[in-house]
């Protein structure tokens, strides 16, 4: 009943997946949240994400940002990591993570999803065939309605971790 909100795989950080082992491995694009993924929810883009970023471009990686925030803030963002963007992506409908994957050229089976967010991030990418990563939010502060959210996640992820004891 809970399965299409558990990730594929969770990781303590976003910097902290193997994405060159992924790379080696035929995954050829990565759609990523940006807020609490990539950075504190409206921070700019710090050397990390520069660094992570500009890693992507010489393995060959292609990347795109979805994002349920208006254009500014993901215009913003997009132009200082060079990468392409969907603001107001409406996750998790599938249609966000078919326009990233149109945009950068790949299919579901080469593309993995990046995101802090089991209701919108994980579920939309499961929804759309991509293998998903689940990080931990980077910054403890969030809007009241992702903090009520957080409260239903804790619950999923228990009987996620609980069933991936199991195996």
């Amino acid at each position: 009943m809970l399965e299409p909100f558990y990730p594929k795989e969770m990781a303590e950080s976003a910097y902290e997946i193997p994405y060159k082992k992924l790379y080696d491995n035929g995954i050829r694009g990565v759609i990523f949240d940006i807020d609490n993924t990539l950075v504190p929810h409206g921070a700019p883009a710090d050397k990390r994400a520069l660094s992570l970023f500009a890693e992507f471009r010489r393995m060959g990686m292609s990347t795109c940002l979805l994002s349920n925030n208006k254009e500014p803030r993901v215009a913003s963002f997009a132009s200082q990591v060079d990468s392409p963007y969907i603001f107001k992506g409406g996750k998790p409908s599938v249609k966000g993570y078919e326009s990233g994957m149109k945009k950068m050229g790949t299919t579901a089976s080469n593309t993995i999803f990046v995101g802090d967010q089991l209701f919108t991030d994980v579920y939309g990418a499961n929804r759309a065939g991509l293998y998903s990563y689940l990080v931990k939010p980077i910054h403890p502060k969030e809007e009241i309605q992702i903090v009520l959210k957080r409260y239903l996640e804790a619950v999923v992820l228990f009987f996620y971790k609980r069933k991936n004891k199991r195996k």
